[in-house]
């Protein structure tokens, strides 16, 4: 088993304050297996999303972005590794997937709050030969639930500059 860790990525639209805001990161599958060195297999890990210490995720998907290719049975779960790696996405059948195709949200997924950073993985759960090429992407949104008057001090904002 390998984890790959060069997608994570945290952006998003919207202000990442005290309300929901939208994160989203795209998975190329030839460059995660350029990255790790070797063909992805079952039980790789690539995680997708950081998720701040203090933050609830609200829901979290998948959608085949670029038609995949070069696999056999590829099956993607979604999830936080240590925690539970298909609790957003459990088997989402990726080798017969097209653009544009999202996959089924596990019902029992959401909303989990989370203490400690950590990411959000897409667990390759299953796989005869694991697709060589195309993109997914994973999303969530995410909402920060820390202390009130702790997460932002006044050498962090600009309101207060005087120019």
């Amino acid at each position: 088993m390998a984890t790959v860790s060069n997608f994570v990525r945290v952006g998003g639209k919207g202000n990442p304050g005290r309300k929901p805001y939208f994160v989203e990161a795209e998975i190329d599958l030839a460059e995660a297996a350029t990255a790790k060195g070797s063909a992805l297999a079952s039980s790789d890990i690539l995680q997708a999303i950081t998720v701040p210490a203090d933050h609830v995720v609200m829901w979290a998907g998948l959608e085949c972005t670029e038609t995949p290719a070069g696999g056999t049975g590829t099956v993607l779960d979604l999830g936080i590794t240590g925690n539970d790696p298909d609790r957003f996405v459990d088997g989402f059948a990726y080798d017969s997937a097209s653009a544009g195709d999202y996959a089924t949200m596990a019902n029992t997924g959401v909303p989990l709050a989370l203490g400690s950073e950590d990411t959000i993985d897409v667990l390759i759960q299953a796989a005869t030969t694991v697709s060589t090429s195309g993109k997914v992407r994973a999303f969530a949104v995410l909402m920060e639930v820390g202390a009130l008057g702790s997460d932002k001090g006044a050498d962090e904002v600009d309101r207060d500059v005087i120019g």
